[in-house]
């Protein structure tokens, strides 16, 4: 049970300072995009913080102050998308959190520092490759358009752009191996306009 809240962790205090370390680790880079709250599934959940370039890679914030409830379920659906996942955790769930997420992937801590009260990070583990990616869960960052218009490059758009779109993603995880259907999604995330995108 906590008892005092002076060094606890608050997601806003963690996504602050990651974000801040992320564009100090990405300056200069063109290729980067760093987007707060990327949609999965069609929004079913949403990564905290996504690091677009010539991988994706997701960092899920679990603060102190947060519970681990809906961690199972978001492993499931982060597995399926994601390159690499990085669990940013306060050190209260910490070894809570390490029996739950797969071996794969990375761990932050996050901690307040008592010198000067900022969050400073701790890395425990090293994200690997995600071996449970799903293409037609990839396909499904896209939205309906930008998938046909994917089809279309490579002339496999016939008979179904006026289908729906789970069937226009089927089609795409059908005809495009996974390595260029991942090229591809993140082209297409990284030159997207209209969402958080902080760098």
């Amino acid at each position: 049970m906590i008892k005092s809240t002076k060094f606890l962790t608050s997601d806003k205090l963690i996504r602050s300072a990651l974000i801040h370390n992320l564009e100090i680790n990405h300056k200069g880079e063109l290729r980067t995009k760093i987007i707060e709250e990327l949609g999965l599934t069609h929004g079913a959940t949403r990564v905290d913080v996504a690091v677009v370039n010539g991988i994706l890679h997701g960092y899920e914030l679990k603060s102190d102050l947060d519970t681990l409830s809906r961690l199972p379920e978001q492993i499931k659906i982060y597995d399926s998308v994601l390159d690499k996942i990085t669990l940013v955790v306060g050190k209260h769930h910490l070894h809570s959190a390490i029996k739950i997420i797969p071996d794969w992937w990375g761990i932050l801590i996050a901690k307040i520092s008592k010198s000067n009260g900022k969050i400073v990070f701790c890395n425990i583990r090293k994200p690997e490759d995600n071996p449970l990616k799903d293409s037609i869960s990839i396909a499904k960052l896209l939205w309906r358009e930008e998938a046909l218009d994917i089809l279309e490059q490579f002339d496999q758009a016939d008979g179904i752009r006026s289908k729906r779109r789970q069937i226009i993603y089927e089609r795409l995880a059908e005809v495009l191996d996974q390595k260029t259907l991942r090229k591809k999604v993140r082209e297409y995330l990284f030159f997207r306009t209209n969402w958080r995108s902080v760098l």
